[in-house]
């Protein structure tokens, strides 16, 4: 069983990575994708997104990163994915998930899962400027208006080489509504000979057993299930081997959304400061009514003094309420 967490746009950057994968559970992280256009970008474009190259492509816990790269045109993803390796990365995704329409329109993303045979071209061109060492993946959706691609897309992309597929359950025009649809990948296993992976949906234990069932998968990438609920994949994985697993009681939780909030004054502009606890309260007030409360203190402040505050007073409240 491998657990991946997922690249997620705007939100799991280098200190997210770091928060997670220190739970424990994980065993890949994927970075937010590097955009290639027609250009070799230079080195500092990649340490941005990808600081863990400094460190081994590793986060502090040592959570192996992979670099994304996202783009249309098989010479630009090849001259960067060996840039990206002369650099120190472990491993190369490309994404063909992407359902930003901004991002389609700039012939990016999911709307190139409509050419299975450019598919191929870049995961090919990408495969022959890496060393072999290093894996190159690809993450995808079922299809762009629907799925009838799909056995195209997975045959190509199995044919290019890539050392691995995650499979996001949903096709484009499915966007992020439920459900996510698991069944789709049991076919593929007759024919796909590279490591496949499941992705969508999965919230719980439960749902992971579920997804496991129905995809034949028991490899999984957490996104949205894994911000709402950070012990996610370390409860996964507890469960799976028979164990009881109790969940992580939200003074935990709380630590961690401090340690965010800490890490945000001290590297981003004043303004934004709050912005990165209040996204993620955002996910986890899912699973914890505590994170509600909290957001209902924040979402108006913007200082970080006033923050601060907010954060120490909702803290000392739940003190006296638990004890």
């Amino acid at each position: 069983m491998q657990l991946h967490l997922a690249p997620m746009e705007g939100v799991v950057n280098a200190r997210m990575r770091a928060l997670l994968t220190a739970i424990g559970g994980i065993d890949r992280c994927i970075t937010e994708f590097v955009r290639i256009t027609d250009q070799l970008l230079p080195a500092r474009v990649f340490h941005r997104l990808c600081p863990e190259l400094d460190h081994g492509c590793k986060t502090p816990s040592g959570t192996p990163v992979y670099i994304q790269l996202l783009g249309g045109e098989p010479g630009p993803m090849a001259e960067n994915a060996a840039r990206a390796a002369s650099l120190g990365a472990i491993g190369i995704d490309t994404n063909f998930g992407c359902p930003a329409k901004c991002v389609n329109r700039h012939r990016g993303g999911s709307v190139l899962l409509e050419e299975p045979e450019l598919l191929y071209q870049i995961i090919k061109s990408m495969r022959s400027a890496v060393p072999a060492s290093i894996p190159v993946t690809a993450k995808i959706r079922l299809g762009f208006n629907d799925d009838s691609k799909l056995i195209d897309i997975v045959s190509a992309i199995n044919e290019a080489g890539a050392n691995g597929l995650t499979i996001h359950a949903r096709t484009k025009s499915d966007g992020y509504k439920p459900p996510a649809h698991w069944h789709q990948l049991a076919k593929l296993h007759d024919f796909n000979r590279i490591p496949l992976v499941a992705n969508g949906e999965v919230w719980s234990p439960d749902d992971y057993q579920a997804c496991k069932q129905q995809s034949g998968c028991s490899d999984v990438m957490l996104g949205r299930g894994l911000l709402a609920r950070p012990d996610l994949a370390l409860a996964i994985k507890t469960q799976s081997l028979g164990k009881k697993y109790y969940r992580d009681e939200w003074a935990n939780i709380l630590l961690l959304v401090e340690a965010l909030f800490n890490d945000s004054v001290a590297s981003c502009a004043p303004r934004h400061v709050g912005g990165p606890i209040k996204q993620w309260l955002g996910y986890l007030r899912r699973e914890y009514p505590q994170a509600q409360q909290l957001f209902d203190k924040i979402k108006r402040l913007n200082s970080a003094a006033d923050i601060a505050s907010a954060i120490n007073e909702h803290r000392d409240y739940h003190l006296i309420v638990a004890a």
